[in-house]
């Protein structure tokens, strides 16, 4: 900058203006890149000893229409791969093709739920086990009605809440009640 006045004797006495200076009109010097896959770096990562191409048994899943399914992007199949929102989200099948399911996920946009349909390939999909525990209670509850059909009384079936625990009464002999007291407070004046 004090080179080009050492020039200029005109521009000697001038004050530093930024507009003379040769950076001004450079504009913004680095973007911030935002793609497709920003911020994935440890999202799409694999663990060790899971690197490479996946097996095939993880084709042969078979999946229908209304089966809860997981979404774990796998980031060394890039054809059908999600957006990294869905990452981790749980959705329910509404189509199947041939390499690739309809996932229906519900996304929180502002104040209210959207249902998204994105179209995943299975290599990104796994079956889902939350409501495994409550397909057994209704297979459960379905034969407790058949046991009590069979002798004439009416099954409940309906979940009672656990509920407070049972009291209990501690007891103690005077010898083993230990009173936990701070130590008296001692001036050493040395």
């Amino acid at each position: 900058f004090g080179s080009s006045s050492a020039q200029d004797p005109a521009l000697a006495d001038a004050p530093f203006s930024p507009e003379a200076s040769p950076f001004f009109n450079m504009g913004k010097l680095h973007t911030l890149s935002r793609g497709y896959r920003s911020g994935t770096r440890n999202k799409f990562s694999k663990y060790y000893r899971t690197k490479g191409m996946p097996g095939t048994s993880r084709y042969m899943a078979t999946f229908k229409r209304g089966d809860y399914v997981d979404i774990v992007v796998d980031s060394s199949v890039q054809s059908g791969m999600p957006f990294s929102f869905y990452h981790g989200r749980t959705g329910i099948v509404f189509n199947v093709n041939r390499n690739a399911l309809g996932v229906e996920v519900t996304k929180c946009i502002g104040n209210r739920q959207l249902r998204k349909r994105i179209h995943v390939n299975v290599a990104h999909l796994r079956k889902s086990r939350c409501n495994e525990s409550f397909l057994k209670r209704v297979k459960d509850n379905d034969q407790k009605k058949r046991d009590a059909k069979l002798q004439g009384l009416i099954a409940d079936v309906k979940r009672q809440p656990e509920g407070p625990k049972d009291m209990k009464i501690v007891k103690a002999t005077e010898d083993d009640v230990v009173v936990l007291a701070p130590l008296p407070f001692i001036e050493n004046h040395f």
